[in-house]
């Protein structure tokens, strides 16, 4: 069998637990265990489009990896999150409200071609070990920069102190980061409080099916 499985990935579970629970499915509707792999991974809190291959169609994972992506975000200002996101410790960082213009300015800041730090919560290796099983331990660790492209960046809504973008970037964009450095343009600080994968290339979330309802 060779199949490309599209899923809209619920919140509050990995993207190792989608592929496990569609692999279950897959053997018990094939009667025998079935190969199934994704094609980049979306963090728990995440949601949206999951491109997932199995059968003989995990063979043609390099073909996915590289694409680009679009996603829709909410980044919330005046603070920092650990983990860029929900699931960290928050920081206060700054009370400072800034005008819409000021976010435009800061949008045509960071989109192009710029270098990014791979966040220390991610699934990185670093020295044989993911990066984040080194970050929960307390370790520090010098986390690589890479160079990535944004090629859209615009403002959906803003509601200080909540901001809801939509972009578009290159394969091996943390869209974590791209929050964080918007903050630290600005001077506010800020994390992720959603996130929503909503196109890697031509395959949009639109065409995806809700995990529950593919298990059914």
């Amino acid at each position: 069998m060779e199949e490309i499985i599209l899923i809209d990935k619920p919140e509050g579970i990995s993207s190792f637990g989608v592929v496990a629970r569609v692999r279950r499915k897959l053997r018990d509707r094939e009667g025998k265990k079935i190969k199934v792999g994704h094609t980049g991974t979306l963090d728990p809190f995440a949601t949206g489009l999951l491109i997932l291959l199995a059968g003989k169609a995990t063979k043609r994972s390099n073909e996915f990896l590289k694409k680009d992506k679009e996603y829709e975000a909410t980044v919330f200002l005046g603070k920092k999150s650990t983990t860029g996101d929900p699931e960290g410790e928050l920081i206060e960082v700054s009370k400072t409200v800034p005008t819409k213009d000021e976010i435009t300015k800061a949008c045509k800041k960071l989109t192009g071609e710029i270098m990014q730090k791979v966040p220390a919560f991610s699934a990185v290796k670093i020295n044989g070990e993911r990066a984040y099983k080194l970050a929960r331990k307390g370790e520090e660790v010098e986390m690589p920069t890479r160079k990535v492209t944004i090629y859209e960046l615009e403002i959906l809504d803003y509601n200080y102190p909540e901001l809801k973008i939509r972009t578009k970037v290159s394969s091996g964009t943390y869209i974590r980061t791209l929050g964080e450095d918007l903050g630290d343009l600005l001077g506010t600080g800020a994390y992720l409080t959603a996130l929503r994968r909503t196109k890697i290339a031509d395959y949009k979330v639109e065409d995806a099916v809700k995990l529950d309802e593919y298990e059914a």
